[in-house]
């Protein structure tokens, strides 16, 4: 029988990120989860496969409407479950927490209860945040796994709410769940609403002259550990098919950590506009509370699965940076 997983949020950055690693590395057949109205852009490399319907499908389904899950699910019957889809952006989750909330709480507890009515026993992913950490102390760092949550925005809120729920089913029910708070990640495919993000884009559309040459910013101050996506995708692959204890939660974060002003002074020297770019601070992009310390302990995880980060910091940034040149290259796009 062939081994089948489940991929919330399939057309996100992670969840394509990983839907290409699973291709490459696994023969598993792999379902995608994207709602009706999901942008495809991250997927489009998969549409032929998709078409043939030989090992990769995409169905719809939405974590805040239990009957498709339930139908979803009831059909699929997989064996993992990674679920990624959530409302993933902190800045945004402060005009829009209501939505936040219900997504990334109400939708989680929709999609593991759905798992235990139909009596399934898949191993299962829940992708909680570092931000769960929020304003950790300095006498805290790096952070492990037992450090308590103070969270800094209502993204950080509901995902405490993810990464309880995740244990909860685990000790009520038995569901065999497995709880990763991962540190910043990055690369090709980063929403434009992450800094890092945000300044290639800019940097894309100046090199262009779609825009003056101004980037605007928010909190340059802020310490982050730097990993790469497809590091992340990988750790995600050895936490399922190398696990022998559910429950669990774990740190994982890369080994590169920096301020926000290096990362966009390494972008801005990458750029042919280099002498020529000015900074300005938008006030909008400043969050009300800004989780400014994000030094992660992996030990637990390293130990456990023997994962490493394969990505230089500088190597992802580049790409980043070029895959903003590609997508302006072939689409335009606005500042944002």
């Amino acid at each position: 029988m062939k081994i089948k997983c489940l991929i919330t949020g399939v057309t996100g950055m992670v969840g394509s990120h990983l839907a290409d690693y699973l291709a490459k590395n696994t023969n598993w057949m792999i379902y995608g989860m994207c709602r009706w109205r999901s942008p495809l852009d991250n997927v489009k490399h998969l549409f032929k496969d998709v078409n043939e319907g030989k090992r990769i499908f995409f169905d719809y389904g939405d974590l805040l409407d239990q009957n498709s899950l339930d139908v979803l699910l009831k059909k699929i019957k997989p064996n993992y479950i990674f679920h990624l889809a959530a409302q993933s952006f902190p800045q945004t989750s402060f005009t829009h927490s209501s939505l936040t909330y219900d997504t990334n709480i109400k939708g989680t507890s929709n999609l593991l209860e759905t798992v235990r009515k139909l009596n399934l026993n898949p191993i299962i992913h829940v992708c909680s945040s570092s931000e769960i950490f929020g304003r950790v102390p300095k006498k805290n760092l790096p952070i492990s796994e037992d450090c308590a949550f103070h969270p800094a925005s209502p993204y950080a809120i509901s995902k405490v709410g993810t990464d309880l729920i995740g244990r909860y089913y685990n000790e009520a029910y038995g569901l065999k769940t497995l709880i990763t708070r991962m540190f910043t990640h990055t690369g090709p495919r980063r929403g434009d609403v992450f800094a890092e993000s945000s300044f290639a884009k800019q940097i894309a559309l100046i090199e262009k002259r779609l825009i003056k040459p101004v980037i605007e910013v928010g909190n340059l101050n802020s310490l982050r550990t730097i990993a790469d996506v497809r590091d992340a995708v990988e750790a995600y692959f050895l936490l399922v098919t190398k696990s022998n204890k559910f429950g669990e939660t774990y740190n994982i974060g890369g080994d590169y950590f920096c301020k926000v002003s290096d990362i966009l002074n390494f972008l801005i020297s990458k750029s042919t506009y280099q002498n020529k770019i000015k900074i300005i601070v938008d006030k909008k992009r400043l969050r009300p509370i800004d989780a400014d310390l994000q030094l992660p302990n992996s030990n637990k995880f390293k130990r456990n699965f023997k994962w490493r980060p394969k990505y230089k910091f500088e190597d992802t940034m580049i790409d980043l940076l070029n895959y903003w040149r590609d997508k302006i290259d072939n689409h335009g796009y606005l500042r944002r």
